[in-house]
């Protein structure tokens, strides 16, 4: 298996899944403004979306969007217990989560990292993620992590976007629960070799 990543991107969600679960894979840094792979190749040829995450698997298939592939990794090693069984409620939860990530927090940031974005719209989406951080606040109250004390693949994704809030000047210690919650996942041995390997951190 091979992941194609850019630093800190969301791409940083699966690669955190590959550490936690103790899968061996290739890895290759793609500059996402240019579209090319650290090795030269043209990035839109591997995948045409042009985005990071993509995993090639050992078939030489291609699967992209990230929580798709953080599911796929976990159900690789089912015994690091990642993601709950198939056909349990806990299952749909963390696609609860996923989709929660993917569609409220994620999509959310894209407009302000955008240097064409107006600066009203900005403003806007600030203000709808501090709402959304005011709700998921108050679901973290009491819990070690999204699904309890169990750490999932939905954290992996949190966690990844949750860390660029300092990039788009938002102070996520206005949340205790939410800023505890990163640190907690950071201080990970695991995430930590992650965003060591992505040179995130020294």
């Amino acid at each position: 298996m091979k992941l194609y990543f850019a630093p800190g991107a969301c791409s940083l969600s699966p690669h955190i899944i590959l550490q936690e679960a103790g899968i061996a894979a290739e890895t290759e840094q793609v500059d996402n403004r240019e579209k090319k792979t650290k090795t030269g190749k043209d990035y839109w040829t591997i995948n045409p979306k042009g985005q990071v995450p993509a995993l090639q698997l050992d078939n030489g298939e291609m699967l992209t969007e990230g929580p798709v592939i953080v599911q796929y990794l976990a159900d690789q090693k089912p015994a690091a217990g990642l993601v709950p069984a198939a056909g349990t409620i806990e299952r749909y939860r963390v696609q609860e989560w996923l989709n929660f990530v993917t569609s409220e927090l994620h999509k959310s940031f894209g407009p302000i990292f955008r240097p064409t974005t107006p600066d009203a719209y900005k403003t806007i989406s600030r203000e709808n993620i501090g709402k959304r951080f005011d709700w998921l606040d108050k679901q973290l109250a009491g819990k070690q992590y999204l699904m309890g004390d169990k750490f999932t693949i939905a954290d992996a994704y949190l966690f990844t976007v949750l860390r660029w809030s300092s990039r788009v000047e938002i102070d996520v210690a206005k949340w205790p629960n939410l800023k505890a919650y990163m640190d907690r996942v950071a201080a990970r041995p695991k995430v930590q070799a992650a965003l060591k390997a992505e040179g995130l951190i020294n």
